[in-house]
């Protein structure tokens, strides 16, 4: 018969045993949806030429748009459909945090607690909609005129449709990064949203501060402009 001592150090192991695998499980869990991340960042936009796209984007590369491209991981530069990865809800959220701090109804509905907080969720994704929405349009006007004196074209056939397909993409893009970084943090380790973010600027930083230290010494970036970019970049 075992003794209170073997009972209790079994049922230690157990339970040790128990949070490791529930540790992996949410590892596992969230490399795979990283995985899914950087796959996505590689679908283009519908109506794009990826390769006129790509030797476009090679003139322009040096630029201080590279320093926001490595926040999307490189969607930006390659107009997949997560381009505007999620940035667009970060926004959001810091509007809508500010406002509850200069509205007295946002606040009070900030006091409600659970209920509460689910309102001002549901407002930060009505904002991010918005907000993509906005900005997918001026990216798709950008893309329709993108190389227009040099004899490449990044979008296949112009026009309306195209620009609805876009914007329509862009959001489809965001709001999956929304709910897939809120699944990596109710099912994974870590902040989702900030992970998401953190493996785009690993997976391009690299490539991104050698394109500015190039644009130095070209003189395409000017001195100052440089410095604050990698000071900013060596914050995060």
């Amino acid at each position: 018969m075992a003794s209170a001592a073997d009972q209790m150090a079994q049922s230690i192991n157990l339970a040790k045993f128990a949070k490791a695998t529930d540790l992996k499980k949410r590892l596992w869990f969230t490399i795979g949806a990283l995985i899914v991340f950087r796959l996505l960042s590689y679908v283009p936009l519908p109506g794009i030429d990826p390769t006129a796209l790509g030797l476009l984007s090679q003139r322009t590369t040096g630029g201080v748009l590279d320093f926001f491209n490595t926040f999307s991981g490189g969607s930006l530069s390659r107009m997949s459909l997560i381009a505007l990865g999620v940035m667009p809800y970060i926004t959001a959220s810091i509007v809508v945090q500010l406002a509850t701090s200069l509205s007295p109804q946002l606040a009070a509905i900030k006091k409600e607690g659970e209920s509460g907080r689910k309102k001002l969720n549901q407002y930060t994704r009505y904002g991010t909609v918005l907000l993509t929405a906005v900005q997918g349009y001026f990216i798709a006007v950008g893309l329709e005129a993108l190389g227009a004196n040099s004899g490449l074209q990044a979008v296949i056939e112009p026009g309306m449709l195209f620009r609805l397909n876009a914007v329509v993409s862009l959001i489809g893009g965001t709001m999956f990064l929304m709910w897939l970084g809120e699944q990596i943090t109710s099912r994974g380790i870590g902040n989702g949203v900030s992970l998401i973010i953190m493996a785009g600027i690993v997976a391009h930083l690299p490539t991104t501060l050698v394109n500015l230290l190039e644009g130095g010494r070209s003189g395409s970036l000017d001195a100052l402009k440089l410095i604050g970019i990698v000071v900013a970049v060596a914050g995060l």
